[in-house]
């Protein structure tokens, strides 16, 4: 087991990314504080601030924790993991709560703390139980046969997800999957042959497994202008909102798209149009700065990591924030199709606060072992 030296060795916390935490904190701060404008006028708004407030307490207490652990010793309880996680997407199927809000049943009702999604958690899972394939990949170990595990490690969370049905979440599982297969450095026609072979697969889900409504909403999340009244009507008024709050924004509380309820899920996914309105360009550039920011600091921990198995959990969970914040932000300024994807760290859910949390400190524990062994093993 790998344990931290208490008499002997140097602070593991003197080599902590203080940087790339403080910036989350920042971020996470900003997005309190919008929040709090953006429920002002919510029902139930203050019980949602107060679960975003408890989630982010909490979510700093276990990101520190998980960042004193050791990352090598992750691969020993990932199965474990992804298979409880597993169980909780095949639970959901069945007593998942949410299709008729949000049109998918992704949720569950857990006592005391209220909806759950498990798909949030499942990503974690995915990406600590995967990466320790990719890891062996990449060192040239058994490629075919590790490289046909980690792709039934993504197919099967991701087909729970498509049946809930989560296009979004299920998008965020493709791009991880394909930002950690570009970086192992598969041959391209391993790849060209999976695609092929996924076509038929993908047809015949289309035609035998979707009904006309499931169909529907595919066709409209690749082009909202297919529902003006709906999806193409949310994208306008984000685009409004957005356009609308100028350089310094009509200030917090002030914002008339987001006071008079004109911006749809304005604590979740559209948190970013209540930003580009109350606080205007300024607050905006300086959101995308962090965030870029985030972004280049995680690669930069998987590129230093001390072995292959670390720099694939950083590389996946920077895909999966990155396309987190690129596809909301895209999709709040009309640039890409509307999905149920949060703002990482601002948006308002609870298992969405966690699982960020989580990842950062799976980061963190990557980044203060990346110079020197400060672990012994026994």
């Amino acid at each position: 087991m790998y344990f931290i030296e208490k008499s002997k060795g140097p602070n593991p916390f003197k080599l902590f990314d203080y940087h790339l935490f403080f910036a989350i904190l920042m971020l996470s701060a900003i997005g309190l504080i919008v929040l709090r404008s953006a429920t002002a006028n919510l029902t139930g708004g203050s019980s949602v601030l107060t679960k975003q407030i408890v989630f982010f307490a909490i979510g700093v207490f276990v990101a520190l924790f998980i960042s004193a652990l050791d990352y090598k010793s992750f691969r020993y309880f990932a199965m474990v993991f992804y298979i409880l996680s597993l169980i909780l997407l095949i639970v959901v199927l069945f007593k998942g709560i949410g299709q008729e809000q949000w049109g998918s049943k992704s949720w569950l009702q857990v006592p005391f703390i209220g909806s759950f999604q498990p798909s949030e958690l499942m990503k974690i899972g995915t990406i600590i139980f995967a990466s320790i394939y990719f890891g062996k990949i990449k060192d040239g170990e058994k490629i075919a046969i590790n490289a046909l595990k980690a792709v039934i490690i993504f197919l099967l969370p991701l087909g729970l997800v498509f049946l809930q049905p989560d296009y979004g979440t299920a998008l965020v599982f493709i791009f991880m999957f394909i930002l950690m297969v570009f970086i192992a450095g598969i041959r391209y026609r391993y790849m060209i042959i999976t695609a092929i072979a996924s076509i038929p697969v993908f047809t015949f889900a289309w035609v035998f497994l979707l009904n006309a409504q499931r169909q529907a909403r595919i066709l409209v999340f690749l082009n909202p202008d297919l529902d003006p009244l709906g999806s193409g009507y949310h994208v306008k008024q984000l685009i409004k909102a957005i356009g609308s709050g100028q350089f310094f924004g009509k200030g917090l509380f002030q914002g008339i798209q987001t006071q008079l309820g004109g911006i749809p899920e304005r604590d979740t996914d559209s948190i970013f149009a209540v930003i580009g309105e109350e606080l205007g360009f300024i607050a905006t550039f300086l959101i995308v700065a962090l965030i870029f920011f985030i972004i280049i600091r995680s690669i930069y921990i998987a590129k230093k990591s001390r072995d292959s198995y670390g720099s694939f959990m950083a590389i996946g969970i920077t895909g999966m924030l990155g396309f987190h914040f690129i596809e909301n932000i895209g999709m709040s300024m009309g640039l890409l199709p509307v999905t149920g994807i949060p703002l990482p760290f601002i948006s308002a859910g609870g298992s969405s606060m966690l699982t960020n949390f989580i990842a950062v400190g799976v980061l963190l524990s990557i980044s203060m072992r990346r110079k020197r062994a400060i672990f012994n093993q026994k």
